[in-house]
């Protein structure tokens, strides 16, 4: 099974044909996961998260991509090599979800299957968090459940690859 984490530098080679490939791709101060305003992101780390998914990846017979960057350019440019590598795409864009149409503009360019999560219920905090770039893009949001909606994300893509 393919599974990378890296900040950034080279290409994912795509796995044989028959396992489906996930990029789950995380935004800025993600990496902050378990430190940063734990009342609301929870005390599991990142690192809890990629585990987590790489379970439910193996359990639903997927490869997955795991890759964390505080760097607008660098999650445009994994999204589009996930174009050509992968066959769907998580991704919790943290604050850019609210900013970015770069990411917009590249979700829609990789033409795949996109799920957007979010740890915190967006919709339960400030306002300014209540508008989402990505959800353009996205067949679908999961927002409130932490961790767990990693797994559903990758339960849906692999509904969809």
């Amino acid at each position: 099974m393919a599974q990378q984490r890296k900040k950034s530098g080279g290409k994912a080679s795509k796995p044989a044909a028959s396992t489906p490939v996930v990029y789950v791709l995380n935004g800025p101060n993600l990496n902050m996961l378990g430190l940063r305003q734990p009342e609301i992101y929870g005390r599991d780390t990142l690192a809890d998260v990629e585990k987590l998914c790489q379970a439910a990846a193996r359990r639903l017979g997927l490869a997955i991509v795991f890759r964390q960057s505080n760097h607008e350019g660098e999650l445009v440019d994994w999204i589009q090599e996930a174009r050509s590598h992968a066959d769907g795409i998580v991704i919790n864009a943290g604050a850019y979800t609210h900013t970015s149409v770069a990411l917009l503009d590249a979700l829609n360019a990789a033409e795949k299957p996109v799920i957007e999560v979010h740890l915190s219920n967006i919709f339960r905090r400030e306002s300014f968090r209540h508008h989402s770039y990505i959800s353009l893009a996205a067949k679908g949001v999961i927002c409130g459940l932490g961790p767990k909606g990693y797994v559903l994300a990758l339960e849906a893509l692999a509904d969809l690859a």
